[in-house]
């Protein structure tokens, strides 16, 4: 396998299907909420955004995090458009991930993790932060066996255009109210 991470090319792709999550149904499984119990990890947020950008690029060995797409989403979040979730064990970051909110839509791009169950983490509590901020839409793009593990649909291109004209309109904010 390649790095691709240096190279300059940015590419565009619409699937047939889309792949999101329900944030009505979403629904945190035992083992994450024993694990959260046991206050192991603590969550911040846009704290150390191109640190976690890295380690989502550095968690893979091959990799459509390049040099360009790190400088660009960086510029992003500091216009206030991408955001993180860090997961800390102590002062290590553990893992975390990051995407772009647009209106009520948040748009996830990767997640990392340096130990068992720190991804799940990262994303339920993304979760609780687009579900207390009243977000409608949080696409995760292609559906795979984690994300489906995660509760993620497919729905119809059409489908989807209908459910982001929707959310982008929302006045919504990426507020961590833990």
């Amino acid at each position: 396998m390649s790095d691709s991470r240096h190279s300059k090319e940015i590419r565009w792709h619409i699937p047939e299907h889309r792949a999101i999550f329900d944030l009505r149904n979403i629904r945190i499984p035992r083992s994450v909420r024993q694990l959260l119990n046991k206050k192991i990890y603590r969550f911040s947020t846009d704290t150390i955004f191109e640190d976690v950008i890295r380690g989502c690029a550095d968690s893979r060995q091959d990799t459509w995090i390049n040099d360009e797409i790190i400088e660009r989403y960086t510029k992003l979040h500091k216009a206030g458009y991408a955001h993180s979730v860090e997961v800390w064990q102590g002062e290590y970051l553990m893992g975390g991930l990051y995407g772009v909110q647009i209106g009520g839509a948040f748009f996830g791009e990767s997640m990392f993790g340096i130990a068992s169950n720190v991804t799940k983490l990262a994303f339920y509590y993304l979760c609780g932060i687009l579900i207390k901020n009243r977000f409608m839409l949080l696409d995760s793009q292609y559906i795979n066996d984690f994300t489906r593990q995660l509760g993620a649909i497919e729905i119809p291109h059409e489908e989807y255009i209908k459910i982001l004209e929707e959310a982008v309109n929302l006045n919504c904010e990426f507020e961590d109210k833990y």
